[in-house]
């Protein structure tokens, strides 16, 4: 793989090129210069309420890795982890809350961005609900180590997940996150640091180096992996997990899908590439061993208090 992506500018600029070309083709953006470009202002993000549903390709894998689990039964053992050993389990019971924007928008004309917008005050509200509630913080890399088998689930478990880093989070999350020590997962769009609306470099140095978020990776320029071309999958996938690397001084183990999309092709390069876990759209709460790689996601919908409650705990 490393020698694939590392034959020189002239192919990765190839590389750039040819996903530009598709992602015109299937006309997701107005523009995609990152001095200007931001992932959600042109409401290309709203596609993802549109990705609901498991992928045919995706479910049929998924049957045949069944079939062959089955036709060659053997015990399930966990990892051993300082002479702890912990059941790998099959289906866990965990809400992982999205989150795009976090500030007050101040353009009352731009319905994408307000559609997309959780405000300071509520995403205080909420993690101070879930808080009190006895719920447990976790970053998606303490939820993979738990499907294996290397620690187990702590009580009333969640994931507050953030997607695209944007520069709000640094000025508006982020110190709420602090203020409540509530863990969470910041999904990085590598080739747009430092652009418009997007977190800084030595913003994302100093959130990574703080430890209470964990920083994803969410590809280098936010491409819609479903159906593309396997060259340009893989090095948007492979590419931003080692900018970020190098940049942070950690490993990234963890992938959100642009839009939400993605087919067996990508699930696979996720999980080829090295990351532990991968998080969808689809909405649920009950996270599989099968659905490591596109696990579910809730959007709260600015739900605080005892309606925060009620609903998670109706959610299947």
């Amino acid at each position: 793989m490393k020698a694939k992506v590392n034959k020189g500018t002239k192919k990765r600029f190839g590389f750039v090129l040819i996903t530009a070309m598709v992602l015109v083709g299937l006309g997701l953006y107005k523009q995609h210069t990152p001095a200007t470009y931001d992932s959600s202002s042109d409401g290309s993000e709203i596609v993802e309420e549109q990705q609901q549903t498991i992928p045919p390709d995706v479910a049929a894998h998924i049957e045949q890795e069944k079939l062959l689990a089955n036709s060659s039964p053997s015990p399930v053992l966990g990892v051993q982890t300082n002479q702890t050993a912990f059941p790998i389990p099959t289906s866990v019971h965990v809400p992982i809350l999205m989150y795009h924007y976090v500030e007050y928008v101040q353009d009352k004309n731009d319905t994408t961005r307000i559609s997309l917008n959780t405000t300071p005050y509520t995403l205080e509200s909420e993690i101070k609900t879930l808080a009190d509630a006895g719920y447990t913080f976790m970053t998606n890399r303490e939820l993979t180590d738990v499907f294996d088998g290397k620690a187990q689930l702590p009580p009333k478990p969640v994931l507050l997940t953030f997607d695209d880093g944007y520069r709000d989070f640094y000025t508006d999350a982020y110190p709420i996150l602090k203020k409540y020590q509530a863990k969470a997962t910041q999904y990085v769009i590598s080739g747009f640091l430092g652009y418009r609306n997007h977190l800084l470099k030595g913003q994302l140095q100093e959130i990574a180096q703080d430890g209470l978020v964990e920083i994803g990776a969410h590809t280098v320029h936010h491409v819609w992996l479903k159906g593309q071309l396997l060259k340009t999958v893989a090095n948007e996938i492979f590419q931003s997990k080692i900018a970020l690397e190098q940049l942070i001084g950690k490993p990234v183990v963890s992938f959100a899908y642009p839009f939400g999309a993605f087919d067996q092709q990508a699930r696979e390069a996720v999980r080829n590439v090295g990351f532990g876990s991968a998080l969808s759209t689809i909405a649920g709460i009950e996270q599989k061993e099968e659905n490591k790689y596109f696990l579910y996601r809730l959007r709260p919908g600015g739900r605080t208090g005892k309606a925060l409650l009620a609903w998670l705990e109706n959610q299947k």
